[in-house]
C-alpha cells in the first residue's frame, strides 16, 4: 500500500505530493512504542484534550518540542488529523483519524497483554 502526505516546501510554501512507501504499520508500533510520549499524548486525544497548549499542561515533563515532533509524526501516519481555525490567536486541534482509532485498539491489545505478562510474575 502506498501512502501520500504533504510536505511544505521551505522555499515557497507550496504543497508537494509526495508518495510514501515507508509508511508501514509495523513502522509506526516502533515508533510508538520507542517514545515514552507517544501513548500519553494519544491517550490525551483519546480522551477529550485535542489542543497542543492543553496536552502540555495534562503531562508534566513534556516539552513543546517532543510534543510537537509526536505530533507530525501522527499526522504524517494519518493516525491523527490536524486543523487548523481561521482565528486571532491562531488554534490547532488534533483528532483521532479512523484509522488511528483502529490503530490505538491494536496498542490497547499490546498493553493487555503486558498487564496480563506483569500480573503472571506476581
Amino acid at each position: 500500500m502506498v501512502t501520500y502526505w504533504c510536505e511544505f516546501m521551505q522555499t515557497n510554501g507550496a504543497a508537494q505530493l509526495e508518495k510514501r512507501d515507508d509508511l508501514h504499520v509495523s513502522r509506526m508500533v516502533e515508533d510508538v512504542i520507542g517514545c515514552k510520549w507517544s501513548m500519553a499524548v494519544l491517550g490525551l486525544v483519546r480522551n477529550g484534550i485535542y489542543r497542543p497548549r492543553a496536552m502540555e499542561r495534562a503531562l508534566p515533563g513534556l516539552t513543546t518540542k517532543v510534543l510537537n515532533e509526536r505530533l507530525r509524526k501522527f499526522v504524517r501516519f494519518g493516525v491523527l488529523a490536524r486543523r487548523s481555525f481561521p482565528e486571532t490567536p491562531p488554534r490547532v486541534e488534533y483528532q483521532l483519524t479512523p484509522f488511528g482509532t483502529r490503530f490505538l485498539a491494536i496498542l490497547d491489545m499490546i498493553e493487555q497483554l503486558q498487564a496480563e505478562q506483569a500480573g503472571n510474575r506476581s
